[in-house]
């Protein structure tokens, strides 16, 4: 008797005393451990990049009125703070940047503080790749449209017979002030983008060489060389924007969130 009481108290005294260190841990954000791979084209995840200036040797900076620095999160984590007065730019810049067949996926973890509003069809840009060809091609922008009173992702491009434009969709509003997970696909076959958001996709916002949001001609990738991350706003402005990148990588394969 007195052998079973003792394994009684024991025990409840054992769920006593885990119950509150359980409760007390909560949830803890696990680290993306994506650079550990090494089938990546391109990784960074600023673990090993000093606080301060936003440089490193393993990616050139692209800045008009903006600037990139390396800080601490309210986690502890090494993030790449991109901030820029007025219209203008501040780009993590991957050059040197070749993919088999001239396809490639990325993912960035992004927080944006705050989206234009003004002037009317402000446009911003987040993503930006580039190469041997005349089109600038934005998997990742977007506008605010005036008459909806939102600022909506699109995918856009530049500089090409396709013209200047952004595929917005009122499907797919711009939300600051939280991280979110952003993937996209640039598929060759088909000169197609495709997106997801937090491992959800958005095929709305999906172009191809026949529906995009430009002249209706082909629209048509280049030799993608280089792939550009940050903020750039193209209209005037007098407000300053500042936003947070991490986990950025590029690979021939989904990535995932």
């Amino acid at each position: 008797m007195r052998k079973r009481l003792s394994s009684a108290v024991l025990a409840a005294l054992l769920s006593v005393i885990a119950l509150p260190v359980a409760a007390a841990s909560g949830p803890t954000h696990q680290r993306l451990t994506t650079c550990a791979k090494t089938d990546l084209l391109f990784c960074e995840d600023f673990q090993r990049v000093p606080t301060g200036a936003g440089t490193s040797l393993n990616w050139g900076v692209d800045t008009r009125n903006g600037s990139l620095e390396v800080e601490r999160d309210r986690r502890g984590q090494k993030v790449l703070h991109v901030r820029t007065e007025r219209n203008g730019r501040a780009f993590l810049k991957v050059d040197g940047f070749a993919a088999p067949g001239n396809s490639f996926y990325g993912r960035v973890r992004v927080k944006v503080e705050a989206f234009p509003t003004a002037p009317d069809w402000a446009h911003y840009t987040l993503i930006e790749a580039t190469g041997d060809g005349p089109e600038v091609v934005r998997p990742l922008g977007g506008q605010y449209v005036p008459t909806l009173d939102r600022t909506l992702w699109g995918v856009g491009a530049d500089g090409g017979p396709t013209g200047d434009w952004t595929n917005w969709r009122e499907s797919a509003p711009s939300e600051a002030g939280r991280w979110q997970c952003v993937e996209w696909r640039m598929d060759a076959s088909d000169n197609r983008v495709e997106l997801w958001f937090d491992g959800k996709p958005k095929p709305d916002l999906t172009v191809s060489t026949r529906e995009h949001g430009g002249n209706q001609v082909d629209f048509l990738f280049p030799r993608f060389d280089t792939v550009k991350i940050g903020w750039q706003l193209y209209q005037p402005n007098e407000g300053s924007y500042d936003l947070w990148f991490d986990d950025i990588a590029l690979g021939t394969k989904r990535i995932g969130c």
